[in-house]
């Protein structure tokens, strides 16, 4: 298990199980001419602060696929943990347990869902150096609000369909340049400490940071559509 010099170990965790909704085997299909999760793979393998890649699938096709693009598949994802009410912390503890019970223990894990296929090496090994530079227990990648969208300028609709703030009894914000800048997590990066992760349950720990993903790597395959633009978008650049 390697380490860089000061810095603890940390797990790639790429899950992929066999189904999925919006786009059907989307993580055993080909995008451009490449497995979607090769995508993936490649950004992971050549992160510098990575000490190991793993794939989590309850999916044999799925599993050869990802051998083949180099991750480390040791074991099938039990069924019950591949539906889809399945809470991905659980996932998450689930790889975090089997590694314990083989006397392995990572100092973090960062979780990198194949259905962002244009984050970079780069943008995973500056969050790894994140969360060890500025101590926290979390990072996670994240892309700016629009302004129009900022949570003080947003409102929910009640039961009796009157709007009411979003952000409650707090003073309204008038203009622009006073609102407080507002960030939504893009899907692509989710980094923890492992006894963090283990102590609250979650990926987004109580003392998180962020990390701004370049605008061109903020990709998010949930539909069909979605997926033929970033197809054709990739095929125009060979």
């Amino acid at each position: 298990m390697e380490t860089q010099k000061g810095r603890g170990a940390v797990l790639g965790l790429v899950p992929a199980r066999g189904g999925s909704k919006g786009i059907k085997r989307k993580n055993a299909r080909l995008l451009a001419g490449k497995p979607l999760l090769a995508y993936t793979a490649d950004a992971a393998l050549g992160a510098r602060g990575l000490s190991r890649v793993l794939l989590s699938t309850d999916d044999p096709e799925i599993a050869s696929i990802g051998k083949a693009a180099g991750l480390d598949v040791p074991f099938l994802r039990p069924a019950e943990l591949a539906v889809d009410s399945t809470p991905m912390i659980d996932v998450v503890l689930h790889v975090i347990r089997w590694f314990q019970d083989q006397g392995l223990n990572y100092d973090a894990v960062c979780l990198l869902q194949p259905t962002s296929p244009l984050r970079s090496s780069a943008t995973i090994d500056r969050c790894i150096s994140l969360l060890w530079d500025r101590s926290v227990d979390s990072v996670v990648s994240v892309r700016p609000v629009p302004t129009e969208h900022n949570p003080y300028w947003v409102y929910f609709e009640d039961a009796d369909g009157l709007l009411r703030p979003s952000m409650g009894d707090k003073p309204e914000v008038p203009c622009r340049q006073q609102l407080p800048r507002a960030f939504h997590a893009d899907g692509s990066i989710f980094l923890a400490r492992t006894k963090t992760i283990v102590a609250q349950h979650s990926l987004k720990c109580k003392r998180m940071l962020a990390a701004i993903s370049p605008e061109q790597e903020a990709v998010d395959l949930d539909t069909e559509e979605q997926w033929q633009a970033l197809e054709k978008q990739l095929l125009l650049k060979r």
